[in-house]
């Protein structure tokens, strides 16, 4: 059996052993008593940790991206243009699924690193008619977080549907959906929810779903939301297997978030974004990301001299820590850091040594044991 490792990458996240348990349970009927009543309490859920009274969650065996997919498909038009506000690799990603279909559409792109700011996007939506906008909360890639609450209330009264990709963030940082007057959120269940990667998650507004009503068709089976309705209406209905054992872990991490409470969860993954943060920046490390967009979830840290990222990864891996590369232009040149989900301050601090320990083999100098200092004062003088 090989070793685990703690996963801070920006997905999977750790996955907390109340949710391995369920995954490991005797898989049960999809009609069965137990995966109904699951079902519907993992949709009951999802609603509350979105802040919506009246969407429609969804809860489907797939991923992130045909949680995009189905967001498009499902709210725009033939002959409707959908705008685009990019903060990075996903929000190009957006615009690639809307180009596969056919669907006309804008794209308003960011600096890597920086987001766009609604201004950009009201002076965009005054020069031209559009059916929706779509953006991405957190952008893994870049590390840069959004205004979608901006967003939202610039958008709010109008006839334009606000779609927020909430993939890095959704569980982890807020988003309020009936408030902001957002139409759909999207997600998946492997980041902030800290399940494993097996589900695509979206809830729609009122507004979403007679969007999708009042459309005859759309170039999709498995994806239209409608042959979907009538299964999150009444889990003991069938229209294709769900993946059973990740419903019922989906479930688990439902619960540990309601258990937490929102607002305590918010401020916890504030704090642990604030304390690696602080540590990096005792050794000696930049992020990426300009400091006004800086996401809770997720940390893009530049290398320093004398630091390589092959070699930087791979001794990490060896102490049991797992980081991610970068992406697209920024390959080679960064780290991703995820710290979001159920991490552990005690994780934290597991991951802070390994990181110190690499350093100390890899010739670079600092003050051993400063990273993991300024990572306590953070967490135990605020925590």
């Amino acid at each position: 059996m090989q070793p685990e490792k703690l996963l801070l990458i920006p997905g999977p996240t750790p996955v907390h052993p109340r949710i391995i348990n369920s995954l490991s349970l005797p898989t049960v009927s999809h009609v069965s008593s137990v995966l109904i009543r699951e079902m519907k309490e993992a949709l009951t859920n999802l609603k509350r940790i979105v802040f919506s009274q009246r969407g429609e969650p969804f809860v489907i065996s797939g991923a992130g991206t045909l949680a995009m997919e189905m967001a498009v498909l499902n709210t725009i038009k033939k002959d409707e243009r959908l705008l685009v506000l990019s903060q990075g690799y996903f929000g190009a990603r957006m615009a690639k699924i809307a180009q596969s279909f056919g669907l006309e559409f804008d794209i308003v792109d960011s600096p890597w690193g920086e987001a766009v700011p609604a201004e950009k996007l009201e002076r965009k939506i005054s020069e031209r008619e559009y059916a929706a906008v779509v953006s991405t909360h957190v952008d893994t890639a870049t590390g840069a977080c959004a205004p979608v609450k901006d967003y939202g209330y610039l958008l709010k009264g109008k006839e334009i549907l606000f779609i927020i990709d909430g993939v890095c963030a959704t569980g982890g940082i807020e988003e309020r959906m009936d408030d902001w007057g957002v139409a759909v959120i999207l997600t998946a269940a492997q980041k902030c929810f800290g399940a494993p990667p097996g589900l695509a998650i979206l809830v729609l507004s009122e507004e979403a779903m007679a969007r999708r009503k009042e459309m005859n068709s759309i170039p999709a089976y498995y994806s239209d939301l409608l042959n979907w309705l009538p299964i999150m209406k009444d889990p003991s209905k069938y229209f294709s297997t769900p993946c059973v054992n990740e419903i019922r872990a989906f479930c688990e991490s439902t619960r540990i978030i309601i258990e937490e409470g929102l607002d305590n969860r918010f401020r916890r993954h504030a704090r642990t974004a604030q304390a690696i943060r602080a540590a990096l920046d005792r050794l000696g490390f930049s992020l990426f990301t300009h400091k006004s967009y800086l996401a809770d979830t997720i940390s893009v840290v530049n290398y320093p001299p004398g630091v390589e990222d092959k070699e930087f990864r791979q001794r990490l891996s060896q102490k049991g820590v797992v980081v991610a590369g970068g992406l697209g232009p920024l390959a080679g040149k960064v780290f991703r850091v995820g710290h979001m989900g159920n991490l552990s301050t005690a994780q934290v601090y597991f991951a802070l040594q390994a990181l110190e320990a690499t350093l100390a083999e890899m010739g670079y100098k600092f003050e051993k044991g400063s990273g993991l200092e300024a990572a306590q004062v953070v967490l135990e003088v605020e925590g």
